[in-house]
C-alpha cells in the first residue's frame, strides 16, 4: 500500500526592511510623544535641576574664574568677554548633551528594558512613528534645557541681544539633530555599556575640538579641517554671533553642517536597525 505523507509548505520570513526605504510617517506619532510627556512630568523639575546644574557650574567655574586670567577673546576680529565666548558655545553643548542622553539611554530602556516600545506597537502605531516620536521627544527636552539655561544667562547679563530668539530657533535644529545622531547609536547598541563608545570616541572629542572653550584658530590646520564638519562646531558657528548681536557669516554653510545628517534616512536606518530588535516589528 502506498502512503503519502503531507508536507506542509514552508512560510518564507518577510525580508528585512532596507536602511534607505522611505519611512511610512503618520500623525500617530503625537500620542507617543504625549505619553513620554506625562510620564515626564512628575519628574520635570528634578530632570530641569539635573539637566542644566553641570552646564551652570561649567560656565561659572570657566567663565569667570578662567575668564578673569583670560580676558577677552577674538572672534572674527572682534573682542569678546571670555564668558560671553564661553555662554554661547557651553548652550549649543547643553543642547547635545540633552538630546543625546535621552535619545540614548532613555530611549533604550523604552524599547528594550521596559518593552514600552512593544505595548505601543499592539495598538496600530508603527515602528517609524515611534522612532518619530522618540525624536522630537528628545529635542523637546533639549530646547527645554536651553530655554532654561538661556533665562539663567539673560539673568547674568551675559547677553541681551534680540537676535538670541534666532540662536533658541538654531538650538532647536541642533537638537533635533544631536537626537537624531543618537537614535541611530540607540538602534546598533546591545547594552549600556555600547554608549561609551557614543561619549568617548565621539562627543567628548567634539566637546573640545568644536569651539566651545576655545577659538578654532589655536588648532593646527589638519584638525580644524577635521572639526569643521562637525555638527557641533557649525552649531557653535551660527549661536555665537548672535550672542554678540550680529548675523553668522556662510550661515547656510553652518546650516547645512549642523542639520545635514536630520534628514529622511535618519528615520530609515534607526527604524530599520530597531526592526532586528526582538519582538520589536512594523505595524500599521
Amino acid at each position: 500500500m502506498n502512503t503519502t505523507t503531507a508536507t506542509t509548505p514552508s512560510v518564507a520570513s518577510p525580508p528585512s526592511p532596507s536602511v534607505w526605504r522611505a519611512p511610512e510617517i503618520s500623525l500617530r506619532w503625537w500620542p507617543v510623544f504625549l505619553r513620554n510627556l506625562l510620564v515626564w512630568r512628575k519628574l520635570a523639575i528634578p530632570s530641569l535641576i539635573g539637566n542644566i546644574a553641570e552646564p551652570l557650574i561649567w560656565l561659572v567655574a570657566f567663565g569667570y574664574g578662567m575668564g578673569a586670567l583670560v580676558g577677552q577673546v577674538s572672534v572674527d576680529g572682534v573682542k569678546v568677554p571670555y564668558i560671553l565666548f564661553l555662554a554661547s558655545g557651553s548652550i549649543c553643548m547643553s543642547a547635545m548633551n540633552a538630546a543625546s542622553f535621552e535619545a540614548l539611554y532613555s530611549a533604550f530602556s523604552r524599547m528594550h528594558v521596559q518593552k514600552t516600545w512593544d505595548g505601543i506597537m499592539n495598538a496600530p502605531i508603527g515602528l517609524d512613528d515611534i522612532v518619530l516620536a522618540e525624536m522630537l521627544w528628545a529635542a523637546f527636552k533639549s530646547i527645554f534645557t536651553v530655554t532654561a539655561i538661556l533665562f539663567v544667562m539673560l539673568g547674568l547679563g551675559i547677553s541681551h541681544s534680540p537676535k538670541l530668539i534666532v540662536a533658541w530657533m538654531v538650538l532647536i535644529g541642533a537638537g533635533i539633530t544631536f537626537s537624531s545622531i543618537a537614535l541611530i547609536f540607540n538602534a546598533l547598541a546591545k547594552g549600556y555599556d555600547f554608549f561609551t563608545y557614543y561619549f568617548t570616541l565621539f562627543m567628548t572629542p567634539m566637546m573640545f575640538l568644536s569651539g566651545v572653550f576655545f577659538p578654532l584658530e589655536q588648532l593646527p590646520s589638519a584638525v580644524k579641517a577635521v572639526a569643521a564638519w562637525l555638527p557641533l562646531t557649525n552649531a557653535v558657528a551660527l549661536v555665537r554671533p548672535l550672542f554678540m548681536d550680529q548675523w553668522p557669516t556662510d550661515w547656510w554653510l553652518h546650516a547645512g553642517g549642523a542639520g545635514g545628517v536630520c534628514r529622511r534616512d535618519v528615520l530609515d536606518r534607526a527604524g530599520a536597525h530597531a526592526q532586528t530588535v526582538p519582538g520589536l516589528k512594523s505595524s500599521g
